[in-house]
Formats: structure tokens, sequence, C-alpha cells
């Protein structure tokens, strides 16, 4: 399983497998104990495929942080979430050098760390891209490159401002209509 089927749900704790949609929400199941919860609306729920980790640079995607850790312990198990802050910013740091610690908290740090610990006692271990997903980046990026050409090439004359000295333009009176909701005569004066 990857991904795009693994939730974190707001007030909820660990993380939860997406198994199918109902009317009013959809169902989830708690990777902690297994048990299914009915998911509404008014949660709010994030996929760990859309989360990302602020860098100095730009958001690098949750899975490559969990690729690094697992490349860091060999596909096994890292440190516990329960360590202290300054062991999770160091461990962190060990992976992500260029974490952007203004933005980047300890309790971010913990819930990665505890998140990708209870990814592989679930035998989660694929952090990889789909190929769907990739081809549809690809096909993305290709989109926003065809739109830039046909931009440069067909850009529109700019409007020019109207001259100083000419006179303001005046809307044309618009015909009423009773159809349309334009003006009635009232009852008085239908009677004259």
């Amino acid at each position: 399983m990857s991904l795009e089927k693994v939730l974190s749900i707001s007030g909820k704790p660990g993380l939860y497998k997406l198994k199918t949609q109902t009317r009013s929400g959809f169902l989830a199941e708690s990777l902690l104990d297994g048990k299914t919860i009915n998911v509404s609306g008014r949660h709010n729920v994030s996929l760990l495929s859309e989360i990302a980790i602020y860098t100095l640079t730009e958001e690098v995607p949750l899975r490559k942080v969990f690729s690094k850790i697992s490349e860091k312990e060999n596909g096994k198990e890292a440190i516990s979430h329960k360590a202290s802050k300054d062991e999770l910013e160091e461990y962190f740091f060990g992976i992500l050098p260029d974490y952007d610690e203004d933005r980047v908290y300890a309790s971010d740090i913990k819930k990665v760390v505890q998140w990708y610990n209870l990814l592989v006692k679930n035998g989660i271990t694929d952090f990889s891209q789909e190929k769907d997903e990739e081809k549809a980046e690809a096909k993305e990026e290709e989109n926003v490159d065809s739109e830039k050409l046909k931009t440069t090439k067909t850009e529109k004359p700019k409007k020019t401002a109207a001259p100083k000295n000419a006179p303001p333009k005046t809307a044309a009176p618009k015909a009423s209509s009773n159809k349309k909701g334009g003006t009635t005569k009232s009852a008085a004066s239908r009677k004259t």
C-alpha cells in the first residue's frame, strides 16, 4: 500500500488507512489498533502523500523524508518519538540537514518520526512515488511549459489609457423589461 491511502485525522491519534467512501464521508481503519471509524466531512483530514516539510530552499514531500529515514535505518524503525526534543532535532538534522528550523517545530519532527515507525510496524515501507503520479507530474510540467510558450507567442496588445482631456464615458440608458425585473407601474399610476 502506498501513502496515497494513508490519512492523518485531526483529533485522532495515529494514522488511518482509507477503506471505502460513504454518503457522509468515508471509513478508515486505524493503523494503531485496527478499528474502523466513520469519518465525516467535519474532520480535518490530510493525505500523507500531500504533506511536505519546509527546508531552506524548497518543500520536501513527506515520502522523500520517509525514504531518507528508511535508508538511514535500513528499513527498520527509527528512534522513539518520545525521545527528548534535542535528540529528535539532532536525529532529524541528520536526515534533512537543511530543514527550516523556524517553520519545522519539535512537535512536527515528533509526528514525522512517530508516523514513520507506525508505517514500518504495519509493513508500509514503499515510499516511492506511484508511476501514474510521476506521469501526471511530467504531463503537468509539459502543459505548463506549453502554456508559457503560447502566452509568449500570442500576447494581447495592452490597452492604453484615455487622453486626459477626453470627456468621460457615459453609459447609455438600459431599456427596461417587465419580464426581467424591469420597472413596473404602480397601481396608482395605472389608473391615470
